[in-house]
Parts: C-alpha cells; structure tokens; sequence
C-alpha cells in the first residue's frame, strides 16, 4: 500500500488548491527540521512527506495519475506517455518506462516562504535589501510575525548575507491630560547614523511628527520603523515612542473618566452647593448639587471625560467627589442650634 497524499496533508479528496496550501503551511512550519533539532531525522522524514504530498496533490495532472493508480503507479511504469512530471527514456529495445520528478523540499518551501529556513540560515530567496518581509502573499500575519522574530533572534547562526533587525529603540513620551483630551502634534529631533553610497558613514538629523490622537492613554506606543541607526549587517531598529501622562493640578484620570475633586464647607455639603469646573478644552461647567453630600458622595456628569479613542465624538464621564471641612469647634450655642435642627421633626 502507497503514502496517502491526503491524509498526510490531513486533507479530504475533494480538497482545493487553498486547502492544499493551509494545510502545507500549517505542517511544513510544524516539522520543518530547523524547528525540531532534537529529532531532526524524524522531522526530515516528515517534512519530505508533507513537500511530496504538496508536490504531487497541488499539479492536476500528478494528482489525476496518484487518484488512477496510487503512489506505486506515479512512481512505477504505469502512467501513460506525457503524464506532467515524467520524462520518457528509451531502454533501446523498444520499451519505454517513465520516470517521477519530484521537486525538492527546500525548493516547495522556498516558493512559499521566500527562504529556505525561517529558523536558521536564511539565505537564498529572503530580500537582503533591509525591508520587511512581505506581509501579503501567501502568509498571514501571525507567521509574518514569527520569521520577523527569528530574523531578529537568529544571532551568530544567521547567514551574514542576511541582514538581521536590530532591536527596537524605545523613548517615553510625556504628554498634559490636555494634550490627550484635544490631541495636538508634537514635533521630535532626532539624530541618526547612516552610511552613503559608498558605505562612508556620517550623521543626519531629521524632525519626526507625532499625532496624538484624542483619548490616547498612558503606555499607547507610535512606532517610526527603521529609524535607529545604521550600522553594516543590520536592518536599522524600529524606534518606538511610548507615551506617558504628567501629573494634572485638577484633574485624575480613570480610564476614560475624569475625576475632581471640590473642598467644601459642612453647611455646603448639608444645605446644596454649585461646583464650577474649567474643563480641559477651558469651557466652564456649572453643576448643582442639590443631595446630600456626604463624604462618600459623588456626583456624576455625563459625556464630560475623555474622548474614546476609536469614537473620538463619544467621551467618558466627569465625576465630581467632595472633601467636605468639618468644624474644628462649636460653641455650646451652635451644638444646641444643630440638635435643635436635626432633631427637629
């Protein structure tokens, strides 16, 4: 009995050409030999199996030969002349057999990939170019992510020809609560090496501008990609702002509330009290406070905080809480008055 194309690539028989190419993705990452250094010859087997299944199951016409007669038959003599993938020899008696072509592993996944290795030595068709790996084609993201990672991490073992990243340079940002409630530009200066065409190195200043956006928080990170310096065998590092809050005088910031806090008098706090507040954007809020405020009490305004991020029209809430200043004496006239009055029915 042959291999089984399909259930190596863990494929149905009705399995389409994207079917074919998730599912190789998915094992030839798995068992490439790269990845399993303590069981690379069980990998390598692996890894042939999966790139012949690929190989095979991915050309109609090997697949329509595979279906008709099996693994034995696309191997054997049994294909009819011209079959793709064979070439005709001629034994000189008369007799002609027909001989299986596979392609190499590494070449399938080269063709993928782009490189021969995403783990190691990535020479061969990897862009040496300093740019980034393609995001597109036939590869998501989440692997764009990993051969990015394993350029960067690949270290004495990556191939020299292959410039690797070197790590990320990350700068804090210090920004006002009002810069974050309205936005604004910020303007930075930043000084790099770089090398000219002839590979001389020299030093460049340029001016970056940085877009805070409103509703922004405190750890958001602005990345400039390739800005650090460049230096020969490595793809410039990303330089990374990161942005910071400064102490406010008024206000605190909770989420996307804002929180005051207002001082006020016992009698205040028993009899009503209007709290202005100067907003962040200098509008001024009048707000009646017509409960009983006691010193847990906050009042909550509505629509008054800072603006959401991904719905910059909607805001968070401004939240008023109190520091109620208690009498440090009374006269023995006042106690009488206020017992009088609180007990009153």
């Amino acid at each position: 009995m042959g291999a089984d194309y399909y259930k190596i690539l863990q494929v149905d028989k009705n399995a389409k050409e994207d079917d074919l190419k998730k599912a190789y993705r998915k094992l030839a990452m798995k068992w490439h030999p790269d990845k399993n250094p303590t069981n690379k010859k069980e990998a390598e087997a692996k890894f042939k199996q999966i790139s012949e299944a690929y190989d095979v199951l991915s050309d109609p016409q090997k697949r329509q030969v595979y279906d008709q007669y099996g693994e034995e038959g696309l191997k054997g003599q049994v294909p009819p002349s011209g079959a793709g993938g064979y070439t005709s020899t001629s034994d000189g008696g008369g007799h002609t057999s027909f001989r299986f072509n596979p392609r190499s592993a590494d070449d399938i996944f080269s063709e993928f990939f782009g490189f021969a290795s995403p783990y190691g030595d990535m020479g061969g068709g990897a862009r040496s170019s300093g740019a980034s790996f393609s995001r597109g084609g036939l590869f998501g993201d989440d692997i764009f992510a990993s051969f990015r990672h394993a350029a960067a991490a690949a270290g004495e073992g990556a191939s020299s020809s292959v410039p690797r990243k070197a790590p990320a340079i990350e700068r804090t940002l210090p920004c006002s609560l009002e810069d974050l409630y309205k936005g604004t530009s910020k303007k930075m200066k930043i000084s790099r090496d770089v090398s000219d065409a002839t590979g001389r190195p020299s030093t460049t200043q340029e001016f970056l501008t940085i877009e805070i956006k409103p509703g922004w928080k405190k750890g958001t990170k602005i990345t400039f990609p390739e800005k650090g310096n460049e230096q020969r065998g490595y793809i410039p590092s990303d330089l990374i702002f990161i942005i910071d809050e400064k102490p406010h005088s008024v206000f605190k910031r909770d989420g996307n509330d804002l929180i005051v806090t207002q001082k006020i008098s016992l009698v205040e706090a028993l009899t009503g009290y209007t709290a202005e507040v100067t907003t962040l954007d200098g509008r001024t809020l009048n707000i009646p406070v017509n409960s009983i405020i006691s010193p847990t009490y906050e009042e909550v305004v509505k629509g008054e905080g800072m603006p959401i991020p991904k719905e910059p029209s909607k805001k968070g809430n401004l939240r008023i809480k109190f520091n109620i200043k208690f009498p440090t004496r009374l006269t023995s006239e006042q106690k009488s008055g206020i017992k009088r009055l609180l007990t009153s029915p």
